[in-house]
């Protein structure tokens, strides 16, 4: 489990193993606090540290996980949000973000908004259900707020210091991001589903 907030960024340096495998360089700070069988947040999906080699990480990847993450967009060099799994002695900062990705949306439009910027993203199927105007969504694992919400679309207002910080300053129209609803939600939606109400 995690909270959405991220302290650490890295480097993304390829996939191996015919796309069974990713390497991660990531902060030696970081490094010096994982080991293999870990669990390591990149870019809002929950990966298994499998072999580390000084500051690279490599992680085991799944059918699944590559299908339902933007992964296979990745060149060598990007930068990726890192997140060390929550502590149950921390405070939630951010929302509860299991790091299990819904699926992927796609830039419409980045406004700029001094001193920050709106991103407009398009959402998967399925995905709209579990999200509503101003509650918690995860973009590449980062917590946000739903700033409004449209049919199959929704915006994120992103300020300063979450531009700092992750590699949401980055994106373009166009780019394919990681998204996961609301945890919360999920389990109200499927309850009220469950019991016909």
């Amino acid at each position: 489990m995690f909270t959405g907030l991220i302290r650490y960024q890295g480097k993304f340096r390829g996939l191996r193993k015919n796309l069974t495998e990713i390497l991660i360089e990531v902060p030696e700070e970081l490094a010096t606090q994982l080991v293999p069988g870990q669990s390591l947040a990149v870019d809002g999906i929950c990966l298994t540290v499998s072999l580390k080699e000084k500051d690279r990480l490599s992680f085991n990847l799944s059918k699944e996980t590559l299908d339902r993450t933007n992964l296979k967009d990745y060149r060598p060099g990007k930068t990726v949000n890192l997140e060390l799994p929550l502590r149950l002695d921390e405070l939630v900062g951010g929302h509860l973000v299991t790091g299990h990705v819904d699926g992927t949306g796609r830039v419409l439009e980045v406004k700029s908004r001094p001193p920050g910027k709106r991103l407009k993203i398009k959402l998967p199927p399925g995905l709209r259900k579990y999200l509503t105007d101003k509650g918690s969504v995860a973009v590449n694992g980062v917590s946000l707020t739903v700033a409004s919400l449209g049919p199959d679309w929704f915006e994120v207002e992103l300020i300063p210091a979450t531009l700092q910080v992750t590699n949401l300053r980055d994106l373009r129209a166009g780019d394919r991001v990681n998204l996961e609803g609301d945890i919360l939600g999920k389990y109200v939606y499927n309850f009220i589903a469950e019991k016909k109400f």
